[in-house]
């Protein structure tokens, strides 16, 4: 005759859990007296099996009745912190994966790149909650949680943070204040159930955790602040005129230009705007001493000249006007472009000197990255079938805009701002504009915000002024 093993049920744990025992060795743990009865018929008992014989079964802490758990809180609390470490892995995973494999500069890569190895530490992290909120077969599962509880409440708390300075709506506020509330709440349920207590090694735990946080504050200082600024912008910009020819048919000089830029620095860099404008400047000459005066009303008018002794009444004529390098290109670090132009002054020409004004505005591309295929196309406001673009000829003239999305390479920046926008305006003959801002052609933009925005994607512009005597121009096609 053969004697069954005796069953033990220990008493419940603080969840509610209570563990079998059977002839001395574990075989598992059950919530309720119906998970017990199918793990006693799975080990061979009979289905029949009176569980309140003290010949079969020894209950200690409790009968047969002492169940405390509470399936629906506990299925409900294991829902949310999956679910919260799953949300919470995306976001991180969205938020690295742009910069880890197409950020300009090794710095911003490895940010990227820590937020995606964090993403697949969420991950394992929700597969830990799984046991962690279950049975805990595994000791190491509630350390897991934890440690993706307080990844998720670092990146929520840095998130907010830095939205905070501008306080603008966008798709991921809802998203990562939703997750820093529940990274709250989860935390407060992990150490009030000491869930580190199951490590070996709880200490090198926290050490490595501590190692890590300073390692990705160290790496998001460095490639938003510091490299960025540390980075020097040099151009080699150039005007010069060719040898000057006589028209034999035309009462004209044809005057040869040709323009150099080289970016001569260290960071490559999106050219937003260009120009190159050639003037005929005419004057009066007189031998009066006092000039103050003229050069008081060049200021006046918005000039800058210089004080001459025997000029009097100066005037800037247009003569020529254009753009020398495609719109939105790149020019990378050594990278040098040479075009040439020819323009025209009359045989007997009413000025006096041709100045030359070379100007491009740039961004670089280690701060941010422009939708080139979108603000490459140009939009003339002249034409009502440009619909926002279109602008009243009385008011504006006649321009070129070029609008395009400018994404930061940092994109913590990205998720926590506003889209921002790259605006240039280009005209025959005027100043060339531009602008990077909120402004998408709807509502006014603050001058501050514009100027915040241009120090932030490393927005400026760059020069030269040359000048010629015409005589010297008309000597030389003579020639």
């Amino acid at each position: 005759m053969s004697i069954r093993p005796w069953v033990v049920v220990d008493p419940p744990d603080s969840r509610g859990l209570r563990r079998v025992v059977v002839g001395g060795e574990p075989v598992g743990t059950a919530w309720s007296l119906r998970e017990l009865r199918r793990m006693l018929v799975r080990l061979g008992y009979p289905a029949s099996m009176d569980l309140e014989d003290p010949a079969a079964v020894y209950w200690r802490g409790g009968g047969s009745t002492a169940w405390p758990d509470r399936p629906w809180r506990r299925r409900t609390v294991t829902l949310l912190m999956t679910a919260g470490l799953l949300a919470s892995m995306v976001l991180n995973t969205l938020i690295g994966r742009p910069d880890a494999l197409g950020a300009l500069t090794f710095a911003q890569r490895v940010t990227g790149a820590l937020f995606v190895v964090s993403g697949a530490v969420l991950g394992a992290a929700a597969v830990a909650a799984l046991d962690h909120c279950g049975r805990r077969r595994h000791k190491n599962s509630g350390a897991v949680v934890l440690l993706g509880v307080l990844i998720t409440l670092a990146t929520g708390s840095l998130l907010l943070v830095m939205w905070f300075e501008e306080t603008e709506f966008t798709p991921y506020v809802p998203a990562f204040t939703a997750l820093w509330c529940w990274s709250l709440w989860a935390l407060w349920l992990l150490v009030r159930e000491r869930a580190w207590q199951g490590m070996p090694r709880p200490r090198t735990f926290a050490a490595g955790l501590a190692a890590t946080a300073l390692v990705s504050a160290v790496s998001l200082a460095y490639s938003t602040m510091y490299q960025p600024t540390a980075a020097p912008m040099h151009f080699v910009l150039k005007a010069e005129f060719g040898k000057s020819r006589l028209d034999r048919r035309n009462p004209y000089v044809h005057v040869p230009l040709k323009l150099y830029i080289k970016n001569d620095g260290r960071i490559p860099v999106h050219i937003i705007n260009d120009d190159y404008s050639v003037y005929g400047r005419t004057a009066e000459y007189s031998d009066d001493a006092d000039r103050l005066a003229e050069w008081r009303r060049s200021l006046d008018e918005g000039r800058e000249v210089e004080a001459e002794r025997y000029v009097d009444r100066l005037r800037f004529l247009p003569v020529s006007s254009g753009r020398f390098y495609p719109v939105g290109g790149s020019l990378d670090v050594g990278q040098e472009y040479a075009t040439e132009h020819v323009f025209q002054i009359p045989k007997d020409p009413e000025f006096d000197t041709i100045n030359i004004v070379l100007q491009i505005t740039y961004m670089r591309k280690d701060r941010g990255k422009l939708d080139v295929s979108e603000f490459r196309r140009a939009h003339r406001s002249w034409d009502k079938r440009e619909g926002r673009y279109y602008c009243r000829p009385e008011k504006c003239g006649e321009e070129l805009y070029y609008h395009g999305r400018v994404r930061h390479n940092n994109n913590l920046v990205n998720v926590t701002r506003e889209p921002r926008y790259v605006t240039a305006v280009w005209g025959p003959g005027q100043t060339p504009d531009y602008s990077v801002s909120t402004f998408h052609f709807e509502g006014p933009v603050a001058r501050s915000e514009e100027k915040r925005e241009e120090d932030r994607y490393g927005v400026s512009t760059r020069y030269i002024d040359t000048s010629v005597p015409v005589a010297a121009l008309l000597e030389e096609a003579a020639d």
